[in-house]
């Protein structure tokens, strides 16, 4: 494998991860069971988003 194309499978990879950590956030959101972490997280995340929208 060339550099570029280790970077490549590194960057897929690492999206994949982030996809399923939201999806599963998702569904826990939506079935009432998020930790007091989670909500928080969330919360500033919708924050940033509105913030992002109103600019």
């Amino acid at each position: 494998m060339t550099v570029t194309r280790d970077r490549a499978v590194c960057f897929a990879n690492a999206r994949a991860v982030l996809d399923a950590a939201r999806e599963r956030l998702a569904r826990d959101r939506a079935a009432g069971r998020l930790t007091p972490q989670a909500a928080q997280i969330l919360a500033r995340a919708e924050q940033r988003a509105q913030h992002r929208a109103a600019a």
